[in-house]
């Protein structure tokens, strides 16, 4: 393994580059030997070789679920890949309340949301509630930290008001449900309203959640954007470096 070619990786399964790749998807069509052949037919077009269907059932009339295995030609120039991400240097909790008690000396105010429609807390419970994720503290337990969590299904009326009521440093958004990206007006929408206050390059705008990067959150006008796998430590490091490093303190 240590003469990999990082310039052509393909997946790994039983050795190196042998392309085994397991995949799972679902066809509009009947459940039969049919629907397993176009299941086979689809994977050769994707540059899958020696398609195998191990599974497949009914999933609900007229669709049929695949479960399948196969060997990919195509390769991947892993090392001429570059990812848009956060520039941090990510902090713990206690490193954090140093740090704002050192350079900001007041505390910080974070109002967050789920906005629009959404009904899921998961993300920006993980992010605000006191007791956090997976062992790491929300931001309601930072000492320095004045942390709003607003809930689901606010409207982004209602979160741009409470910023600007609370004198809010920072805003953060999650977004779990995507389906026909339904984020993304959502999301412009917020920012303009940002904009229409005047309040944009005197506020951090965060946005997160499961489709939710750097690159799209920039492309959209926020600050910064985190995905999946990330903890209270993440966000409050970046919010606090970047209050300092643009004057906001």
């Amino acid at each position: 393994m240590n003469n990999i070619d990082y310039t052509r990786i393909k997946p790994y399964g039983d050795t190196y580059n042998d392309g085994k790749i397991q995949l799972s998807f679902t066809l509009p069509v009947p459940y039969g030997e049919e629907a397993k052949e176009a299941g086979k037919k689809l994977m050769e077009k994707m540059g899958i070789e020696e398609p195998q269907i191990t599974h497949a059932e009914e999933a609900g009339t007229g669709f049929t679920f695949i479960v399948a295995y196969g060997i990919l030609s195509h390769s991947v120039d892993y090392s001429a890949i570059e990812v848009p991400k956060v520039d941090v240097d990510v902090m713990d909790k206690y490193g954090v309340e140093d740090f704002i008690q050192e350079k900001i000396k007041r505390d910080v105010v974070i109002v967050g949301a789920t906005t629009g429609f959404d009904a899921h807390t998961v993300g920006i419970d993980a992010i605000m509630n006191m007791k956090g994720y997976d062992g790491h503290y929300g931001l309601e337990r930072y000492d320095g930290i004045e942390a709003v969590n607003m809930g689901s299904q606010v409207p982004n009326e209602e979160l741009v008001a409470k910023a600007v009521e609370l004198g809010a440093d920072a805003v953060i958004v999650s977004q779990v449900v995507t389906q026909k990206d339904v984020h993304i007006p959502n999301l412009t929408n917020l920012i303009e309203l940002i904009e229409a206050e005047g309040l944009r390059d005197r506020m951090i705008v965060i946005a997160g959640g499961p489709r939710i990067g750097h690159e799209l959150a920039v492309e959209l006008g926020y600050d910064a954007g985190f995905g999946p796998g990330t903890y209270a430590e993440d966000v409050a490091s970046y919010v606090v470096q970047e209050m300092v490093k643009r004057g906001l303190v």
